[in-house]
């Protein structure tokens, strides 16, 4: 087969190469790399050797770091132990309702953090509990927000999977338990793994949920960064915690990556029976198991949450939906304009990271070597926390003082939303024929007019749904805009939630309940319109 390079030579796709390369090294370098390299300066320079103690030494720095870690840990145990389930009756079983199972366990992934902490708040209410500063509620919010990295990343893999190994070591005599435990989960394990360290990762770098649940009493290493930044001033502080987060973030993307390069083997064979139908009453129940473990796990807290934004008085309605149009003198302005504000927002950022995410796909692809090191660095933002992003914002954007520019926010969103675009465009491009192109380049198409007419309709699909996701983060994006924030311009949805959230007072929680059902509807719509139609695939998307 033709290699990438010797097409983009034989294309004349040279130029356009070099300026996607441009484009995607420009817009990561100003708005990953310089407010992170902010962040490392800030926390070297000024901070010596015994400050760094005197830090690292305090009791709230150590009790905050302690949390953070024993409840991502926690989190991630949980989650894999109630995601594998469902992976694998997912994976392996043909039944009513599987797709809409993969669509509703994606929802709270891409919901604001702060919509999830209202529904696990709602969905403890409901039952009669108080949360107080109750880390069961933490650990369930984790769950319901992670449960789609587990079935996706580990059922994808799992229903590719070769059956023939599992096939042979029953006709030798191997219980099926057995054959699992010695042949398929050996195999599995990579990806187990990969999830396992995402949801770690997720939970680590928690923070809507950490300040909706936790009260104030419970501190992670993402809002004791905020904190310090935002209302103690003390950034020397909050940029010692950010080094300490990102270098806890890549010692662990790097433990994944290793692990997974030295387990990983060829899994994929001919024969890959997909999804089968149910014969056996056990198979069955555990199907009907499944799925009332994804109802109390995704539904409850899903169905408390439209239950309590309903709840008026004594009785049901639609007046919290209705106040949303009222201003309150919490917020800058009312319910109704913050959501305008994240719609707006969120398109803006879609469009970027569409043009960019496209840009960079091209660059991945056909630049060899240096689309390896482009790939990864459009992929640091998701393993960045959006605080530690947003505080580097302010250390950094103090030119002509572009902190205070509301396009920032819409640009903070799009670094996130362009690795959703290529990790769903660089498998479509990557899967064309190169034949076509240099057909088409041989009969004197244009460099243009070949992107237009043979790859554009192979990866259409794909763009839409790298920009579908990054439209639905975009809209719940909290942590990095609670930094960027000024005024009646910027403020979100998220953050009138939030706000509404923290005071007392049954008027301001229906509306924060109204507001998080609206954009839950968008977020579940988009997911539904993305679902339609895909394949069995690894991977988040």
């Amino acid at each position: 087969m033709t290699q990438p390079a010797s097409v983009g030579a034989a294309g004349g796709t040279r130029y356009p190469t070099v300026a996607a390369v441009l484009v995607t090294v420009t817009f990561f370098g100003l708005l990953v790399v310089w407010p992170l390299a902010s962040v490392f300066q800030r926390s070297l320079a000024d901070v010596g050797p015994d400050r760094l103690v005197d830090i690292l030494g305090r009791g709230s720095v150590r009790k905050a770091l302690f949390f953070t870690v024993w409840q991502s840990f926690a989190s991630a145990a949980l989650t894999l132990a109630i995601g594998l389930p469902i992976a694998h009756a997912i994976a392996r079983y043909q039944f009513w309702g599987r797709k809409l199972i993969r669509v509703v366990a994606v929802v709270p992934f891409v919901l604001p953090t702060v919509v999830v902490g209202a529904a696990i708040e709602a969905a403890f209410s409901r039952v009669g509990l108080s949360l107080g500063r109750s880390v069961l509620a933490i650990l369930a919010a984790h769950v319901f927000f992670n449960v789609a990295i587990v079935i996706r990343v580990v059922g994808g893999f799992w229903a590719g999977l070769d059956q023939s190994p599992v096939a042979a070591a029953r006709v030798l005599g191997a219980s099926p338990f057995a054959a699992f435990r010695w042949v398929t989960l050996p195999r599995l394990m990579p990806s187990i793994v990969g999830a396992g360290v995402l949801v770690f990762l997720f939970s680590f770098t928690s923070f809507g949920v950490i300040l909706i649940l936790g009260r104030g009493g419970r501190a992670t290493l993402e809002t004791e960064i905020y904190r310090n930044a935002i209302f103690r001033q003390e950034f020397d502080v909050a940029a010692v915690l950010a080094l300490v987060q990102l270098l806890v973030v890549a010692v662990l993307s790097l433990f994944a990556a290793r692990f997974q390069r030295r387990h990983a083997t060829a899994q994929r064979g001919r024969d890959r029976r997909g999804a089968l139908p149910l014969r056996t009453a056990g198979q069955r129940l555990h199907v009907f198991g499944i799925i009332l473990l994804v109802v109390g796990v995704i539904g409850i807290p899903v169905l408390a949450l439209v239950d309590a934004s309903l709840q008026v008085g004594g009785g049901y309605g639609f007046g919290n939906y209705r106040n949303l149009l009222d201003k309150v003198s919490l917020l800058p302005v009312s319910p109704a304009r913050s959501m305008f504000t994240s719609l707006w927002f969120a398109l803006i950022a879609a469009l970027i990271a569409a043009v960019v995410g496209l840009l960079a796909a091209f660059a991945v692809v056909r630049a060899g070597r240096v689309g390896s090191w482009l790939e990864t660095l459009a992929l640091i933002p998701l393993g960045v926390s959006a605080v530690t992003l947003g505080f580097g914002y302010l250390l950094a954007f103090t030119v002509f003082d572009l902190r205070r520019s509301p396009w920032l926010i819409p640009l903070a969103h799009a670094v996130v939303g362009v690795p959703f675009v290529l990790a769903s465009v660089v498998p479509a491009l990557r899967g064309i024929d190169d034949r076509f192109r240099q057909a088409a380049a041989a009969l004197g198409a244009p460099p243009g007019r070949v992107l237009l007419l043979i790859d554009w309709p192979l990866i259409r699909r794909a763009a839409f749904t790298g920009a579908g996701f990054a439209f639905a983060v975009s809209l719940g994006e909290f942590g990095a805009t609670t930094f960027l924030s000024r005024g009646e311009e910027s403020f979100t949805a998220p953050l009138a939630i939030f706000r509404l959230l923290s005071q007392p007072g049954d008027l301001l929680r229906g509306q924060a309940l109204a507001l998080s059902v609206l954009i839950g509807l968008m977020v579940a719509g988009i997911a539904a319109i993305l679902e339609r139609g895909r394949g069995e695939e690894v991977g988040l998307l």
